[in-house]
C-alpha cells in the first residue's frame, strides 16, 4: 500500500497545527461560527444532534493493521468504545469532543492518516473496490490511479471551495464494484481496441434529492491524461455549477441543464490547453505509483491447499463470506459487521483490534473497507480459512451474511444526524431480529436492502434492490419503499412502490414483498431478477392489500 513520505507527512501535521490553533481560537470566542465552520468542515468535522461527528478518510477503503490499531484506540480514548464505518469507505466518531479532536487529528497524523477533505465542498475521499487487486475479473488495479488522483486533489487551491461536494470512483474490474454511474465522475478501467490500457469516463452520477445515473462523457481516455482530464471537468463545474441554490449546486444538475453534448464540447474545450501539462502522467510517474501497491509474497505452495471439511456452519460461511482470488489457493474474505444487536458498520475498539491481529496474521497485514460497511481481508490461504473463521466467530464478527437481507447498508438516520428525518438503526435492528433465521435467509439469496433516514441518501436507498426511505409526515416517522435499484452493472434507479408505511409497518412490508418473491421466482432467479421480469405491480398489490 501506499506509505506517506515526508512531503505527505508535512501537509498533514501542518493541518494538524493549523486546526489545533484555530479550535482553540474557536473555544475562547475568537472565532465565530461563521468563520470556523468551513474551517472545521475542511478538517471532516460536523456538528450532529448530540455532539461533534468527526470523519476520518481511508482513502479507496486499504488500511495498514497499525492504522486500524490506531481507529481502535481513537475510539476507546476520545469517544465511546466504537466507530462507525461509512459507505464511503471511510470512519466516523459519534461523541468525540471539540477541545480533543485536534488531539486525535494529531494521533492520526502518527500513521498516516487525517480527515483532509472528509466533508466541504471539495473533492472527498476517492473510493473504489474493495477487491481491488486480487478480483479475478480484474482489467487492471485501481489503486495507483486512485492514489495519484488523491494526491492532486488534495488541498487543491482551486477546488477547495466547489458548488458543492465532489466525489469520485474508480473501478478496474469487469464488474462494477465501486458504483461509478452514482458519483460525479465515476472512472471505469478499460482496454481499446488494440489492447492499450485507459479509462471509461462518466459524469453526473449521484443520489439525493435528484437521483441520477451517470452518463458516458468519453469512451476511452489514456491512462496518462487522467489528471489533466479529470482537471478540466472540474473546472467546468466550478465555473458553471450553480451557486445559489445548494439543492442544485450538483454537477449532475449542471450535466442535465446544459446536456452531455454541451458540457462534453466546453470539456474539450478546456482540456485542450491543459493536455500536454504539467498534469501528463509519465510511463516513469505510473510505474512509481504502482510500486507501492506491488502484490505481497504470496506462497506458491499454497495452491495445493484444500479447503477444509468442517461442518455446515464452516462450509456456509466460505460460501457466503469469502469471494475468489487471482492467485490459486488464495480467497477474499468479508468481515461481517452486520447482524445481531449491531448497527450496521459499526465495530468496537475490541473488534478493531481483533481484525488488525488477524489481518496481520493472515492477510499480509492489510484490511480493507467495503461500501457496503463491511471489512475485508483481501489475501487468506485457503488451507487457514478454517483457523480464521474460528478467530472471527470467537469475536462475534463471522455471522455468514453478506449479500443477504441481513447485509444491510444503514445511515446514522435519526439517532445522531442532523439532517434526518426518520431513524435508521433502531429499524435496521427490527429487520435483524425478525430475519435472524439463516437457512430463510439463504433461501431468499442474494438481496441489496439500503435505508436512509432522509433524501440525502448516505444510505443509497435509491440503488437497493430494496431501498427504504425514511420521511417525515407532520412529525411522525414514516418510510418510502423503492424496488428494483442496481448500484453497478446495468445501474438503474428503484421504482417508489406506493405510499410510505408508518414505522410500526416497515418489518411486515419488508416481509410481504419478500414473500411475493418466493411466490414468484423462478429456479435460481435472484430477486433483482424477478423484479426486473414482473415489475413493481404484485409487490405493490400485496404490500397495499392489507389497507385496502
Amino acid at each position: 500500500m501506499y506509505i506517506y513520505d515526508d512531503y505527505d507527512q508535512r501537509i498533514v501535521d501542518e493541518r494538524v497545527r493549523q486546526f489545533r490553533d484555530q479550535t482553540r481560537r474557536y473555544l475562547a470566542g475568537e472565532l465565530s461560527e461563521e468563520a470556523f465552520r468551513p474551517l472545521r468542515l475542511m478538517n471532516g468535522l460536523y456538528l450532529q444532534r448530540h455532539a461533534p461527528m468527526l470523519r476520518v478518510a481511508i482513502p479507496y477503503g486499504l488500511l495498514s493493521a497499525r492504522q486500524l490499531r490506531m481507529l481502535a484506540r481513537i475510539a476507546r480514548t476520545y469517544d465511546r468504545g466504537y466507530g462507525h464505518f461509512s459507505t464511503r469507505q471511510n470512519i466516523q466518531y459519534n461523541w468525540p469532543e471539540l477541545a480533543r479532536v485536534p488531539d486525535i487529528l494529531a494521533d492520526l497524523a502518527t500513521v498516516g492518516m487525517h480527515a483532509i477533505q472528509t466533508s466541504g465542498n471539495c473533492v472527498r475521499n476517492i473510493s473504489s473496490d474493495a477487491l481491488a487487486g486480487v478480483a479475478p475479473d480484474e482489467i487492471d488495479d485501481p489503486r495507483p490511479w486512485c492514489e495519484l488522483l488523491r494526491q492532486w486533489s488534495t488541498l487543491h487551491p482551486e477546488f477547495s471551495y466547489l458548488p458543492r461536494k465532489f466525489k469520485i470512483a474508480v473501478s478496474g474490474a469487469e464488474q462494477d464494484r465501486a458504483a461509478t454511474a452514482f458519483h460525479d465522475i465515476g472512472l471505469r478501467l478499460v482496454r481499446g481496441a488494440d489492447g492499450r490500457l485507459g479509462f471509461r469516463v462518466l459524469v453526473g452520477g449521484g443520489q439525493g434529492r435528484t437521483p441520477r445515473v451517470g452518463v458516458v462523457l468519453r469512451e476511452f481516455l489514456e491512462t496518462r491524461d487522467l489528471l489533466s482530464y479529470t482537471e478540466a471537468i472540474l473546472r467546468v463545474y466550478n465555473r458553471f455549477g450553480r451557486r445559489d441554490n445548494k439543492y442544485k449546486a450538483r454537477i449532475k444538475i449542471l450535466v442535465g441543464a446544459l446536456g452531455i453534448e454541451e458540457f462534453s464540447r466546453l470539456v474539450e474545450q478546456e482540456w485542450a490547453a491543459k493536455r500536454d501539462s504539467a498534469l501528463a502522467l509519465t510511463p516513469q510517474a505510473i510505474a512509481a505509483m504502482r510500486a507501492h501497491f506491488a502484490p505481497p509474497a504470496y506462497d506458491p505452495a499454497a495452491a495445493a491447499d484444500t479447503l477444509p471439511t468442517a461442518g455446515p456452519a464452516f462450509a456456509r460461511w466460505v460460501e457466503r463470506n469469502t469471494r475468489a482470488h487471482r492467485v490459486a489457493g488464495y480467497r477474499a474474505v468479508f468481515v461481517s459487521l452486520k447482524g445481531g444487536r449491531r448497527a450496521p458498520g459499526d465495530a468496537s475498539a475490541e473488534e478493531m483490534d481483533l481484525v488488525a491481529a488477524l489481518a496481520e496474521r493472515f492477510s499480509f497485514g492489510e484490511v480493507r473497507v467495503t461500501h457496503d460497511q463491511n471489512l475485508v481481508l483481501a489475501d487468506v490461504r485457503v488451507g487457514k480459512l478454517h483457523a480464521l473463521w474460528q478467530a472471527l466467530a470467537g469475536g462475534g464478527l463471522a455471522t455468514p451474511n453478506i449479500g443477504l437481507v441481513t447485509d444491510m447498508i444503514c445511515c446514522p438516520g435519526l439517532d445522531f444526524c442532523s439532517l434526518a428525518n426518520a431513524a435508521s438503526i433502531p429499524v435496521a435492528l427490527a429487520i435483524q431480529a425478525r430475519f435472524d433465521d439463516l437457512d430463510y435467509l439463504h433461501d431468499i439469496g442474494e438481496l441489496e436492502l439500503k435505508m436512509s433516514g432522509c433524501m440525502n441518501a448516505c444510505g443509497h436507498h435509491h440503488v437497493g434492490h430494496i431501498g427504504i426511505l425514511g420521511v417525515d409526515k407532520n412529525g411522525a416517522e414514516f418510510y418510502q419503499f423503492t424496488l428494483g435499484g442496481v448500484a453497478g452493472d446495468g445501474a438503474r434507479l428503484g421504482e417508489r412502490l406506493g405510499p410510505a408505511v408508518p414505522r410500526a409497518e416497515v418489518v411486515e412490508t419488508l416481509a410481504h414483498i419478500l414473500e411475493v418473491y418466493l411466490a414468484e421466482r423462478l429456479a435460481d432467479e435472484r430477486f433483482i431478477d424477478t423484479v426486473q421480469r414482473i415489475g413493481v405491480a404484485p409487490f405493490k398489490e400485496r404490500v397495499y392489500a392489507r389497507a385496502a
